[in-house]
C-alpha cells in the first residue's frame, strides 16, 4: 500500500516507489536523492506542519506539503518518534 510522504508520521519511514511530479521538479528532487528505492525518514515538522524536514543519504531537506504529497512510497517498519508539538 503506498503512502504519500506528506501522511508519514515523525521517526517513520518510507522507499520511494514513484515521485509524480513534473519533469522539471523531478530532475531538481533528484539531485537530492528523492528518487525510486530512496528510503526517506521524517524527521522533523514546522509548528504549522508545513514544511517538513526528510532525512535521507545523510541529508536532512524541507519539502513543502504540496511537494511531499506527490512523493509516494512504502512504508518501512519502524517506530515513530514522540511529537511534542502538537
Amino acid at each position: 500500500m503506498q503512502v504519500r510522504l506528506s501522511d508519514l508520521k515523525l521517526g517513520e519511514t518510507a522507499v520511494i516507489e514513484e515521485v509524480a511530479l513534473p519533469e522539471s521538479e523531478r530532475q531538481l528532487l533528484m539531485r537530492f536523492g528523492f528518487q525510486d528505492g530512496a528510503e526517506v525518514r521524517c524527521s522533523r515538522r514546522a509548528p504549522l506542519g508545513d514544511p517538513i524536514v526528510y532525512s535521507l543519504d545523510g541529508s536532512e531537506i524541507a519539502l513543502r506539503v504540496e511537494t511531499a504529497c506527490q512523493i509516494l512510497g512504502a512504508r518501512v517498519e519502524s517506530r515513530p518518534i514522540t511529537d511534542y508539538s502538537e
